[in-house]
């Protein structure tokens, strides 16, 4: 099977010019080390001309969606593909509104797909961040007049972010997280979840980081960020994104907006094969119920 690779919206319309290239696509991808049965888990199948497999014993039928995010899409899998190759690959993104438009589909609808999306991107915190690591925090929800550093408004998104840089300080890696405070508590976070033990990790001097000791940790001085200057780009990068894009994140749905700019950041190298990336990430989730996407 050709596997689509790039950013080409046109050559990506061409590939999947119809619902059963969707499915079989997405066919490749559910059972490309296999099929087992999910009731009897025999091996041997029949396929449909819809890509679904039916047991040779007893004789249940499994869609090429069922069991993966894609399950029960409402307004199609091309036009679930192509909000996918949008996410994926775009640098300035989408909201919900502008995809209900360009796609045909209920507000409502597009955004709680998207959110199914961004649940996919979401980190599976396998591989921790090694070598140089940069962390700091920030606020999202406003600025504050005449105020500087941190900020305890209990109105504002509170976010711990880390940097993994290369031997020439670019960016190899970055994640964020929403924390509830600026404790050792809380910035631990990311450090469990995104850190490897063996990684020379470097904060600003604030006391919060100190109780963590079994990480190398070097605190110095920010000095208004000029200490951190790559980091504080990619703050001043998702801030700007977050605002300019969606003007307002709930505290309940941030985490996966965050999870959506570090997906797209963390594959700016691999972008031929990002929305294979995404598919494969999209199968291999389980099903999210519009229950658990629907947030304050």
């Amino acid at each position: 099977m050709e596997i689509f690779k790039g950013q080409n919206l046109l050559a990506f319309a061409e590939h999947f010019k119809t619902e059963l290239d969707c499915e079989k696509y997405l066919a490749h991808w559910k059972w490309e080390k296999g099929y087992s049965c999910r009731k009897c888990g025999h091996t041997k199948y029949q396929v449909r001309k819809d890509f679904s497999r039916t047991c040779n014993v007893c004789s249940d039928t499994e869609s090429p969606s069922s069991g993966t995010l894609f399950h029960r899409v409402k307004f199609g899998l091309r036009k679930a593909f192509f909000i996918c190759f949008e996410m994926s690959t775009t640098t300035k993104d989408l909201s919900a509104l502008q995809m209900s438009v360009r796609y045909g589909v209920a507000e409502n609808t597009a955004r709680l797909f998207m959110h199914k999306v961004r649940e996919a991107m979401r980190s599976d915190e396998k591989d921790g961040m090694q070598g140089l690591v940069q962390i700091d925090e920030f606020t999202v929800g406003g600025k504050e007049e005449n105020k500087q550093g941190r900020s305890y408004d209990a109105k504002k998104k509170k976010v711990v972010c880390a940097v993994e840089l290369t031997e020439q300080g670019k960016v190899k890696r970055f994640y964020a997280l929403k924390i509830e405070d600026f404790s050792s508590r809380s910035l631990r976070t990311i450090f469990d979840k995104h850190i490897d033990k063996s990684a020379q990790v470097v904060t600003d001097d604030w006391r919060g980081y100190r109780p963590i000791r079994d990480f190398n940790i070097t605190q110095t001085k920010s000095n208004k960020g000029k200490n951190f200057p790559v980091l504080h780009t990619m703050i001043h990068q998702v801030k700007s994104w977050l605002r300019t894009t969606y003007s307002w994140v709930s505290a309940a749905n941030i985490n996966r907006y965050l999870s959506e700019f570090c997906f797209r950041i963390n594959r700016s190298q691999s972008k031929q094969t990002i929305f294979n990336n995404l598919i494969k990430r999209m199968v291999n989730r389980n099903p999210v119920s519009q229950a658990d996407l629907i947030c304050s």
